[in-house]
C-alpha cells in the first residue's frame, strides 16, 4: 500500500489495520470526537461496525508515528442496510450490492493540517476491487466544510440532501467508480448552502452538486444538470 507524507518531509507507511488494532481505533475516535467544536459533523462508527469492517466487510486503513496510530480512514459494505444510501443515491436496487459507503475518517488533533485524511482517501479509492463494487457513497453534513472538500476532491458529487440518522439532514455524496459523471455546462444554479428546499427541488430534477465556494453569508454549492 502507498504511503503519506507530513508536511515537513516525514513518510509513513499506510497499512491495513486488522482486530488487534481496534482498542487503539476506538481510543483515537474518541480523541478525535473530545476535540469537535460541533459533535454533530461527525457519526461515528459503533463497536460492532468496527469489528464488522475488520472481519473483511470493508476496508480500514491507518498510519501510525511513534507506535501509536495517528489517522484511519474507513470504507464499509452496507450489506442489506435498511437505510441504504444507494436509494437516496438514484442507483438501481439491483445494483446496490456494488455499493460501498465511504466511513469516517479520524486524524490525531495532533496531526491535523496534514492533508491526512485527503491522502487516505486517494489511497483507499485506489484500493476498491471495482469488480466487485462500482460505486462509492456517503453522507455529509451541510456546513461541515473539510469534509464536503474531501469529498469533491475524490470525485464525489452531491447526489441527494435527506434526513439521515432519523432526525440529522445530510448530503448524500457519491462516485462512480467506472463511469465518470458528466454535467451540461449551459446552465449553473448557484445555493445558498442553507437552502434546503432549493437544493432538494434540484437534486430532484437531475442536478448535481459539484462544488461549494464561499460568499459573504457563508457558503454556495453549485449545481448543474447531469447528463
Amino acid at each position: 500500500m502507498k504511503d503519506v507524507f507530513l508536511k515537513n518531509g516525514t513518510v509513513l507507511p499506510v497499512v491495513q489495520l486488522t482486530m488487534n488494532d481496534l482498542p487503539e481505533i476506538k481510543q483515537l475516535q474518541t480523541k478525535v470526537i473530545d476535540h469537535l467544536s460541533e459533535k454533530s459533523f461527525l457519526q461515528p462508527l459503533t463497536d460492532e461496525e468496527f469489528v464488522y469492517i475488520l472481519e473483511g466487510n470493508g476496508m480500514l486503513v491507518g498510519v501510525h508515528f511513534g507506535g501509536r496510530l495517528i489517522a484511519f480512514r474507513a470504507l464499509l459494505d452496507p450489506g442489506d442496510d435498511p437505510e441504504h444510501l444507494g436509494e437516496d443515491a438514484g442507483i438501481p436496487p439491483d445494483q446496490w450490492g456494488a455499493v460501498l459507503y465511504s466511513e469516517i475518517t479520524n486524524v490525531d488533533p495532533e496531526f491535523q493540517g496534514n492533508g491526512l485524511q485527503r491522502q487516505l482517501g486517494k489511497i483507499v479509492m485506489d484500493e476498491v476491487d471495482t469488480d466487485r463494487y462500482k460505486f462509492v457513497c456517503t453522507t455529509v453534513a451541510p456546513f461541515n466544510i473539510a469534509s464536503i472538500k474531501d469529498k469533491f476532491e475524490l470525485g464525489m458529487h452531491i447526489a441527494a440532501l435527506n434526513v439521515k440518522y432519523e432526525t440529522l439532514t445530510r448530503y448524500i455524496m457519491m462516485k462512480n467508480l467506472v463511469h465518470e459523471t458528466c454535467v451540461e455546462d449551459a446552465s449553473t444554479f448557484e445555493v445558498d448552502m442553507g437552502d434546503t428546499h432549493q437544493q432538494q427541488e434540484l437534486l430532484k430534477q437531475g442536478w448535481i452538486g459539484i462544488s461549494i465556494q464561499p460568499c459573504e453569508e457563508g457558503f454556495t454549492v453549485t449545481y448543474r444538470k447531469q447528463i
